[in-house]
């Protein structure tokens, strides 16, 4: 699929392409971030990608020190401007940003969510593309990344809701398994880690890699042993298929779900056998009201139009963040290089104050060092250019990204 929708049929383009040339000119100078004397951002580049879509490149002036940055600007008031998730086409797995940006036909993308880097390749937080939960949250200490500021957890990630508004959201597992014993709740989907003692489930969506990763750690350590009670529970169209004491590997049918315990969830499904009957449901919970259409992992740094109490000062690094404007209808990608010549990047902090002076209410960060990475695709282009100088000199494969599209093409 070219775009989070699917193709426009041709009397809809066209009647939008002419709105398109209408609004152009007013959606650009409407999502430009305001001048002021004392700016410490210095824009030395600017570009329409599309129509309600721009990119500029600027220079920040941080207490950290000197940097590069980019920004896209993407304006969902726009009839012909849309966002959604990129990712490979499984929960754990890798690609490249420019790759993701190709595949998916966007004109734009920003990296997305911390992942366990060297082993699944899934990204640590929630994640929902076109209204489907891909995955939910890993324990908070089995997450990769820096500190989050106080009162936040890895449930919270950046949503944008089916009316075309960016959000701050907190999504949570929920699902039950009915047998011939009783139910029992779940506690994981789609995780490179469960919680202690807990029980996940699997499906078609996390892909062919191993799940054994699921069962080690603890809720307070990350690399903690693994443990040794473990039972999986293969269903297919509501009977169980397979039991065995291991985590498999290998690609999900669509009709079948794997149920994964370690600890007491482990001795929980060992009471099954192969025949029973066992319904399973499954899904995620938004725990602020909001219906969404896309949801990616990170934490916040942003909120009410305002730095967070609590958000990091100290350390240094290339960043990325996503942020939505006061209505949430102007989106703000964006990526500060490090690691070079004029120092190793920014703190938290004053990615922060970055958002802020962008234009942006609310924001999260999202993963960064050798992860960050912004690209876009202009009119006549058959690939993607990454904008901003990888602190590593090659793009790192990144579990998803955040992307912008263009119904014009």
């Amino acid at each position: 699929m070219r775009s989070p929708t699917g193709p426009l049929p041709l009397l809809t383009r066209s009647i939008l392409a002419i709105l398109a040339i209408l609004m152009a000119a007013a959606v650009l100078v409407g999502t430009t971030a305001p001048a002021h004397a004392d700016d410490t951002i210095q824009v030395h580049t600017t570009e329409t990608i599309a129509p309600g879509v721009q990119y500029q490149a600027f220079t920040a002036d941080t207490p950290d020190g000197s940097y590069e940055g980019h920004v896209i600007r993407a304006d969902l008031r726009h009839p012909l401007v849309g966002a959604g998730l990129l990712y490979p086409g499984s929960v754990a797995a890798t690609a490249a940003v420019s790759t993701m940006t190709d595949d998916a036909g966007a004109v734009a993308a920003v990296n997305g969510d911390f992942f366990n880097i060297g082993q699944t390749g899934a990204p640590v937080g929630p994640a929902v593309v076109d209204g489907t939960p891909l995955k939910a949250a890993v324990p908070d200490r089995q997450r990769h990344g820096p500190d989050m500021p106080p009162g936040y957890s890895n449930d919270d990630a950046f949503g944008i809701t089916w009316d075309g508004r960016g959000v701050l959201t907190d999504l949570r597992v929920t699902g039950k398994a009915v047998g011939p014993k009783g139910g029992f709740e779940l506690d994981a989907l789609n995780q490179y880690a469960i919680t202690v003692d807990g029980i996940g489930v699997f499906d078609r969506h996390w892909g062919s890699t191993a799940r054994d990763r699921a069962v080690c750690g603890t809720d307070d350590n990350r690399n903690g042993p693994c443990s040794e009670d473990v039972t999986e529970v293969h269903v297919t169209n509501g009977r169980v298929t397979r039991v065995s004491d291991a985590p498999g590997s290998g690609q999900i049918d669509r009709d079948t779900v794997v149920l994964l315990g370690r600890d007491l969830g482990a001795a929980r499904l060992s009471e099954l056998s192969v025949g029973d009957r066992l319904i399973v449901r499954y899904g995620l919970s938004e725990e602020r009201g909001a219906t969404l259409r896309t949801a990616i992992g990170g934490f916040p740094i942003v909120a009410d139009g305002g730095r967070l109490t609590g958000v990091d000062d100290i350390a240094l690094a290339p960043r990325s963040a996503v942020g939505a404007g006061p209505d949430g209808r102007v989106l703000y990608l964006v990526a500060v290089e490090g690691r070079g010549a004029s120092g190793a990047g920014v703190s938290l902090a004053s990615l922060a104050d970055i958002m802020l002076e962008l234009g942006s209410r609310i924001a999260v960060n999202l993963d960064g060092g050798g992860s960050t990475t912004l690209t876009t695709r202009s009119p006549g282009d058959s690939s993607a250019t990454v904008r901003n100088t990888l602190s590593g000199g090659v793009e790192r494969l990144v579990p998803n990204a955040l992307g912008i599209y263009s119904f014009q093409w």
